[in-house]
């Protein structure tokens, strides 16, 4: 893998960065006001990759630059400064001198590369003259040590080894953004009800009933032959004969039957509509404070 300096590989870096520039900016140890050095240069790879910070440590070595993986680096533009991750004085000191009179090849990277492959702490001498293929880094909680994973130089790549290249997961976080949304539902309740029942009313009805009533019509008429003499026995004189006839009418009788006059019938239909209401959301934007950093958003 070949290493560009940032200043070969783009020119025009700092119109990329909007006037940006990493060079010069003053490297410290994480969390404490430790300066270790200043940035001299960037390295790059030959698809435009950061990968390597070039620290220059004459403020406490003399005339020594050592390289700094990206990943184990943090930018603050704000206060012009970058932060090592990991990176103690005894390390720094482990680390093999970068000169650009020296070529950079896999092996100058596996030396630089094994010092930081060891944890914090770690005592184990590292032999500058060797190249290294793989690297047994001490962990003080066990009393053996761990063979580290054993890297080839014909396969290797930066991607293996995310802790020293690739966006710290601490310092290079996710910010997730959130929005509220109105979800739409409905919700069945009782507005009301409808009684239905039935009382009786009384009025009067009249009916008109036809009747006959008969009646006694007597009629004194004088005979055709009225004035001619009848005989002894013809004329039979009898006291207290009576004719008796008779007389009848009709009454009314009213009764009352029951019958069926109508029917209810009681039903739900169901009137639908839309009804529109509002409510107000809220949503997260992203609010960028950059200062210096170059930042591309994808």
């Amino acid at each position: 893998m070949v290493l560009y300096k940032l200043q070969d590989f783009e020119p025009n870096y700092r119109d990329t960065f909007e006037g940006h520039d990493i060079n010069g900016l003053g490297v410290y140890a994480q969390g404490t006001d430790e300066k270790i050095g200043t940035v001299s240069d960037v390295l790059v790879d030959e698809e435009g990759h950061f990968r390597y910070l070039v620290v220059d440590l004459g403020f406490w070595i003399f005339g020594k630059k050592v390289l700094l993986p990206l990943g184990r680096a943090r930018i603050d533009y704000n206060i012009d400064r970058v932060y090592t991750i990991g990176l103690t004085r005894e390390q720094a000191e482990d680390l093999p001198e970068f000169s650009e009179r020296e070529a950079l090849d896999y092996d100058y990277e596996e030396r630089v590369r094994g010092v930081y492959r060891q944890p914090t702490g770690s005592t184990l001498p590292l032999d500058a003259s060797a190249p290294v293929e793989a690297t047994i880094p001490v962990d003080t909680n066990y009393q053996a040590a761990t063979a580290t994973p054993t890297y080839n130089r014909d396969s290797y790549n930066y991607e293996q080894e995310p802790s020293l290249f690739g966006l710290n997961e601490q310092d290079h976080q996710t910010l997730r953004l959130y929005e509220e949304r109105l979800i739409a539902s409905k919700r069945r309740q009782k507005t009301g009800e409808v009684a239905i029942g039935k009382h009786v009313e009384t009025d009067i009805a009249r009916v008109a009933v036809p009747i006959e009533r008969e009646r006694v019509v007597i009629e004194r008429v004088t005979p055709a032959d009225a004035g001619t003499a009848v005989s002894g026995r013809e004329a039979d004189f009898r006291e207290g004969e009576v004719a008796r006839v008779e007389i009848y009418e009709e009454t009314p009788e009213v009764r009352k039957e029951a019958f069926l006059r109508e029917e209810v019938r009681v039903r739900k239909v169901v009137d639908q509509e839309t009804v529109e209401t509002q409510e107000t959301v809220r949503r997260e934007e992203l609010d960028i404070n950059s200062g210096n950093l170059p930042i591309e958003e994808r």
